[in-house]
């Protein structure tokens, strides 16, 4: 399979002659061929042995016969190397077929490393159908010539060619003919194909080279495809092992509510065995996914599963309650759209953590904070009715003096202290009362009766002493539904707080010397019509918090204070939400805080 020639080489019996297509040449041509003799029938005689082992010698090389042949060959073997994808299978067929197609004696392949090095992955011998160490003796200089440049290297008589003929391999196994191509994708060389002759009679010629290197190509994107589909099962693989090595379930089920896909998270979640299920391909009946959930719970699953198909939007429910049978979790669901599923269509990815613990965890912690903030008010409840008692006991003292004594504007005085402090402790047992019920069930309540109820009974308090307080309710707003405990705490909590903040500045600023710092507390309510919620704000002049501690603030157990737990207003956060509700802090460091608490009219209530 050669390429055309200005000259052609005829050979027959008695002379042999070449035309360069001057046809008085051809008769000069002639005279000196006779004139050879004997010598010529030597040559005539090896061409002929030649052509016995090499076909494509007996025809012109632009014999269509030929040629036919050399494609029919090339389709075959290209065939059969993209006939796999196990890249182990792909060189070793590309070895033994390169063998076949160039009648070779022996082949190599040597592919590139991560390094750039030539590294060997198969060898032929003709003579013993395998190679052995001692086998593998190809010029290094000639693979890795090839491999640098990705040029070919062919010669068709080692011993002779200049090139080759002082290298120990040509010399030890008398190499004749050699022939060296590159593997390339894209230009890039992956590595290279050898192959070699030792006998005389086999010769490459260079319409072999050319057949060659179109092998090769067809080798070369062989080989890439066999590589880049390893790659890909190495990425499938890992990906596999992570999703199954998530702690969170993960289902993949498409528009049908087939299971596409399920880790071990998932089946633990659902307490289902990876033996009963079954995963949809289009020769199998899948698992369909409502057949591992409870019948009691059918319906809500379906009405999520559902929900997010039709809007292709993600659907979440943070907080699922949900009953196995043998015992309930709670489990946090995010329902995602997707497309392009392994079988085509288009479904759902369900991500489906189990939080039962960490909800278990959080009522722990807001009861163990209700119990602190109980401790820490008994001390100083038990202070503030001292001083009523104090001052009701000495002025009940001074009563019986004056009364002895006939003095009876003194008397009437010391008789309406002990009536007005009575009256001030009946208040301030009657707010505590109200702030420790611990309700269950929300109520509609007037906020501003909460907030008042709540100041009267702190204000007393010695941390709230020499504090200012500005208080602005407005009149407007109506009953909303609430948990008035849990209210009542998170108020707390943040004028607790704000207390805090005021008593470090007041101890900075007489540190540097400023005596007319004031510390001061701001309360106030209103109500947006338009969004049908109350707002109630809690702010302060103290110390205020740095932006890197907003960032944190309402994470547990994160706290600004020496002393302090940081569950507080973590818990606030999560009251707040409990009732659908929102809370959010604005703060500048050295200037103050404030703190903003917005509550909706009513709750919606699951009717699930």
């Amino acid at each position: 399979m050669g390429s055309n020639k200005e000259s052609t080489v005829k050979y027959t019996s008695g002379y042999l002659y070449e035309n360069k297509g001057d046809p008085e040449n051809e008769d000069t041509q002639k005279m000196k061929i006779l004139g050879a003799g004997d010598a010529l029938a030597e040559m005539e005689a090896a061409l002929n042995e030649i052509a016995d082992e090499n076909p494509r010698i007996e025809a012109d090389d632009d014999s269509p016969a030929k040629s036919l042949d050399d494609l029919r060959g090339l389709l075959q073997v290209t065939l059969a190397v993209n006939s796999s994808l196990v890249i182990e299978d792909i060189l070793q067929v590309v070895m033994k077929k390169s063998i076949e197609l160039l009648s070779a004696e022996r082949g190599f392949i040597m592919l590139l490393d991560d390094n750039g090095e030539l590294q060997f992955k198969t060898a032929f011998n003709i003579c013993k159908e395998s190679m052995m160490d001692d086998d593998l003796k190809i010029s290094r200089s000639i693979a890795n010539d090839v491999a640098a440049t990705g040029k070919p290297v062919y010669t068709s008589d080692a011993q002779a060619d200049k090139r080759f003929a002082n290298q120990q391999s040509v010399i030890e196994l008398h190499l004749r003919s050699i022939m060296c191509v590159p593997l390339k994708i894209k230009n890039k060389v992956i590595g290279i194909i050898y192959l070699d002759n030792s006998s005389q009679a086999k010769v490459f010629l260079k319409s072999d080279l050319f057949m060659f290197e179109l092998f090769a190509q067809q080798a070369a994107l062989a080989i890439h495809n066999a590589s880049l589909y390893d790659h890909l099962l190495d990425l499938k693989k890992f990906n596999e092992r992570v999703v199954n090595n998530s702690p969170v379930g993960i289902v993949v089920i498409d528009s049908s509510y087939n299971l596409i896909s399920i880790n071990d998270a998932a089946l633990a979640t659902m307490e289902k065995n990876k033996d009963d299920i079954t995963l949809y391909t289009p020769q199998v009946e899948a698992t369909v996914f409502f057949d591992m959930i409870p019948p009691g719970e059918i319906y809500k699953w379906r009405q999520m599963i559902d929900s997010a198909l039709s809007s292709c939007q993600p659907f979440e429910d943070s907080r699922y309650f949900h009953n196995t049978g043998y015992e309930e979790k709670v489990l946090s669901i995010k329902i995602s759209p997707t497309s392009n599923l392994p079988y085509g269509g288009d479904g759902l990815i369900l991500t489906i953590e189990d939080i039962t613990e960490k909800v278990i965890m959080e009522k722990y912690v807001i009861i163990s904070e209700k119990l602190v903030a109980r401790g820490e008010m008994a001390a100083s409840i038990g202070h503030e009715l001292n001083n009523y008692l104090t001052i009701i006991a000495n002025n009940a003292e001074l009563l019986a003096m004056n009364i002895e004594k006939d003095q009876a504007d003194k008397a009437r005085h010391n008789s309406r202290q002990i009536i007005e402090n009575i009256v001030k402790m009946k208040r301030f047992t009657d707010g505590l009362m109200d702030f420790s019920k611990l309700e269950t069930e929300v109520i509609s309540y007037d906020v501003n009766l909460l907030i008042e109820d709540l100041l009267f009974s702190i204000k007393t308090q010695r941390q709230f002493k020499n504090i200012m307080f500005s208080i602005d309710l407005a009149s407007d707003i109506p009953h909303i539904q609430i948990d008035v405990g849990q209210i009542q705490q998170v108020l707390m909590n943040l004028l607790n707080n704000a207390a805090d903040a005021t008593s470090e500045r007041m101890e900075q600023s007489k540190k540097d010397g400023d005596k007319d710092y004031v510390r001061k507390i701001t309360i106030g309510s209103s109500f947006d019509p338009a969004d049908n919620k109350a707002i109630i704000i809690v702010a302060d002049n103290g110390c205020g918090i740095s932006e890197e501690g907003l960032k944190k603030i309402f994470q547990p157990h994160f706290t600004t204070k020496k002393s302090g737990h940081g569950l507080g207003l973590a818990n606030c956060k999560k009251i707040i939400e409990n009732h659908q509700g929102k809370i959010s802090i604005t703060s500048q460091s050295g200037q103050g805080t404030t703190f903003s608490v917005t509550l909706p009219r009513e709750q919606v209530q699951n009717t699930e």
